[in-house]
């Protein structure tokens, strides 16, 4: 908009003299002056923004209950978690690796943390989906699933480190741990290190003196040791010479967005001639026609082989500082290299052969670490779930009954003899290419009744229940993966809802009892209130009012974390009281899961708990608690959201909660204008000016209004009714009605506020009332209503002592 200066709203005559100034006040109130702005643009007719009504549409939030079975799963996988980031934390010092690699590192690891424990709060709800999706197929509707990432590249790498061959679904989760522990981990790889560099050890080993054989015995141990199978397809460390800086906190924030292009990141491929490297070449891709690194390698085959020419050892320990290898010169470069050594030079070179063996027994010693933690995970992996499409499919009747619209090539399928096997998407008569618009056309013609389609799918593709269609069944639309952007929630929302439909689609939202799954729910809310502001001048015009209650990205989300985090840590008093239900010791326990998972520091000589840098940045939280053990993290963030509730109850009793756009007189609410008053704007015509409105709103009940509803209501349990107990020698009366017979459900009306929102079950209602004659409760009911007008219900129960 800063190009967009003839709309009047900065510039000379307005309240903003620049567009930076517009910006400052616009970001400084929020979403309310979001909703202000473009209410204001629309009524002035600058700006249009329209939408399919979403009337017929519902929406519902299943909360998923997780078995003893992944709890145990769950809270292993945490462990193992902890355990790793300890080890890599311990061979980044035992190598002396620099700052750069540290932060690519620590970068790569909570992305893959973050990705892992994504994987395993959706493999959750997966039976759950499965199970609503088989009832309402028997209902007479059909449903589509939206997933964001299929897991494909996984699949593939699993399939490759198979020789072609599964024994079983490929587990996501794992995939994720194994691509971090072999790419990621610091322990270099020397033979390829030298390999690069163009050192040619075995020639060079036979002009050494006798005095440089340990350091050759020592380097065949290591060959020997090592496990040759998996040695050939070990990934390129990405903290190495070509290692990447990424920043901790936007790889987490964007780990979702880049999965796919970080999986299929290239592997690094070595042998003696330092030209067999090939940066450009990918080696799951076979088309070599155009690979610049070959054109350049067949112009070299045609000229001599010229004589390896001495390399320069600073030029070799400038990079072995690059690739973190630590700050001493191993002195096997400097015995190989110098070809003339003087007597008074033995004593330094005695000295640097020791330093050399120090440091490759630490990279020894490293290397030790990554092979339990591979060994860790694979006991691991016996237990981590599969795939979630690929069980998704097998669980729904496999891909003869379920539509897949995915951007994936292939798929593994359970065959009739039990067995696992990996096929191509593909048939015989449609190409992968138009695979999809073949699967969408077969779900709307009723074909298939169960439609999955992920982020590739989300555009472009119309499933509602179109009038042109054979199947006109009712969509329903469960999101068992929620995006991290709001406008791809809104596109892949929209394949089910659109113009030119039979009937609206239900949209049911999935989320786990996992706290820190909140973060899914969380970041989507907040963009969709924010969309919603911009476009509408109403955060809710996006439909979010399930989901608005997951929005805790906001200053009193900030401010109440702050508050959690400093009592955690002892610099802070609680706000609230820990969750009473908790076995043990609240603090105690939590600030050793925090510990865990990087939020809080412990000094290495001192011992004092420190907290991290972001502590108080909501998704950071949200992220890291997820490698807390569950009835951690659920007590953690329950604490969190009592401490919540108690900053918000203190803005609202100061005045200062930022409410949002209100619906006053909607239900049995009464709005009475009690004053207008009148404001010109500067900078518009005379006729622009701002009404200020001071309203009264009535939501109380009178008595004819009662008895008048009461004469209508016809079920033996209906009518009035007084609380069973006393309080400042009144009584409390209400009118019940039943709403729904099968489960005992009523609607209480209340003399001083209405019609109640929450409904009440048969047993708590005569818990605490009791049914009487409509004469008896007339006094109390005309007491409570009359003192309601001038008199809130605190004063009105409470007993005053002189």
């Amino acid at each position: 908009m800063a190009y967009m200066n003839r709309l009047g709203i900065w510039g000379e005559g307005t309240p903003f003299r620049e567009f930076s100034d517009f910006i400052q006040a616009v970001e400084r109130r929020g979403v309310g002056a979001m909703e202000i702005v473009a209410m204001d643009m629309k009524l002035r007719g600058m700006y249009i923004a329209r939408q399919l009504s979403f009337s017929g549409v519902t929406f519902k939030i299943d909360e998923v209950l997780l078995s003893q079975e992944y709890v145990k799963m769950y809270n292993k996988s945490v462990k193992l978690w902890v355990s790793a980031r300890e080890r890599f934390q311990q061979a980044a010092d035992l190598i002396d690796a620099e700052q750069r690699m540290k932060k690519s590192m620590w970068g790569q690891f909570w992305s893959a943390h973050q990705r892992f424990f994504k994987y395993l709060c959706i493999a959750s709800k997966v039976k759950r989906v499965v199970q609503l999706a088989r009832e309402e197929i028997k209902n007479g509707k059909c449903v589509v699933i939206g997933l964001q990432s299929t897991g494909e590249a996984r699949t593939l790498e699993a399939l490759e480190e198979g020789g072609g061959e599964l024994n079983d679904f490929v587990s996501t989760a794992k995939g994720v741990f194994q691509s971090l522990i072999e790419k990621h981990f610091p322990a270099p790889d020397r033979k390829k290190l030298f390999s690069l560099l163009g050192i040619d050890l075995t020639a060079q080993s036979n002009n050494n003196s006798p005095r440089d054989s340990p350091c050759k015995e020592n380097k065949v141990k290591k060959r020997k040791g090592e496990e040759i199978s998996r040695e050939a397809k070990k990934a390129r460390k990405t903290g190495g010479l070509a290692g990447s800086s990424s920043d901790e906190s936007e790889s987490e924030s964007d780990a979702s967005d880049n999965e796919e292009s970080d999986n299929e990141s290239s592997k690094f491929l070595s042998s003696g001639d330092d030209d067999d490297f090939n940066p450009f070449r990918d080696e799951s891709s076979e088309d070599d026609e155009d690979d610049p690194w070959l054109i350049r390698k067949e112009h070299k085959k045609n000229k001599e082989k010229k004589k390896k020419k001495s390399i320069d050892p600073d030029s070799i320990q400038s990079a072995l500082l690059a690739s973190g290898l630590g700050s001493k010169r191993p002195s096997c470069f400097t015995s190989t290299v110098g070809t003339t050594t003087s007597s008074t030079n033995t004593s330094a070179n005695s000295n640097t052969n020791s330093s050399f063996v120090t440091s490759q027994d630490a990279v020894e010693r490293a290397q030790q670490m990554k092979k339990e933690l591979l060994d860790k995970l694979e006991k691991l992996a016996e237990d981590l779930p599969p795939n979630t499409l690929d069980e998704l499919i097998d669980e729904l009747g496999g891909p003869e009954n379920v539509a897949e619209m995915t951007g994936r090539k292939g798929r593994v399928v359970s065959n009739d003899d039990g067995s696992i096997s990996y096929e191509s998407r593909s048939e015989l008569d449609v190409p992968v290419e138009i695979l999809n618009i073949t699967e969408k056309q077969r779900f709307m013609d009723g074909d298939k009744n169960i439609a999955i389609i992920s982020e590739a799918a989300s555009s472009g593709i119309s499933l509602q229940a179109d009038r042109r269609a054979k199947n006109q069944r009712r969509r329903v639309h469960m999101t068992l993966e929620l995006p991290w952007s709001a406008d791809r929630a809104i596109q892949q929302f929209g394949r089910t809802h659109r113009s030119n439909q039979v009937t609206a689609p239900e949209y049911v939202f999935l989320i786990s009892e996992l706290a820190g799954e909140q973060r899914f729910a969380s970041i989507v809310a907040k963009r969709l209130e924010s969309l919603g502001a911009l476009t509408h001048g109403d955060r809710r015009a996006t439909e979010t009012r399930d989901l608005s209650r997951f929005n805790f990205d906001n200053k009193y989300g900030r401010n109440a974390l702050e508050i959690v985090m400093k009592s955690i840590v002892n610099l802070d008093s609680p706000m609230v009281s820990p969750p009473p239900d908790f076995p043990g010791d609240f603090f105690k326990d939590v600030r050793q899961g925090l510990i865990g998972v990087g939020l809080i520091n412990v000094e290495d000589r001192s011992g004092i708990l420190t907290l991290d840098k972001d502590y108080n940045n909501i998704g950071k939280f949200l992220n890291r608690i997820l490698g807390m053990e569950v009835h951690q993290q659920n007590a953690l963030f329950q604490y969190f959201s009592d401490t919540l509730n108690a900053v918000i109850q203190n803005a609202k009793k100061n005045g200062r909660y930022d409410m949002g756009i209100l619906d006053l007189g909607s239900g049995d609410e009464k709005v009475r204008k009690a004053d207008v008053k009148k404001f010109l704007t500067p900078g518009y015509s005379t006729s622009g000016h701002v009404e200020l409105y001071t309203i009264s709103v009535e939501r109380g009940m009178s008595w004819d209004e009662a008895t008048k509803m009461w004469a209508e209501q016809t079920g033996p349990d209906d009518g009035f009714y007084l609380s069973l107990q006393i309080r400042n020698n009144k009584k409390t009366a209400i009118l019940v009605k039943e709403v729904n017979p099968k489960k005992k459900l009523f609607l209480i009306y209340r003399p001083n506020t209405g019609k109640q929102l929450k409904l009440e079950t048969c047993a708590d209602l005569k818990k605490k009332y009791k049914k009487v004659p409509s004469e008896d409760a007339l006094p109390h009911w005309l007491e409570q209503y009359n003192s309601s007008a001038d008199t809130c219900t605190h004063a009105y129960w409470s007993v005053f002592v002189l």
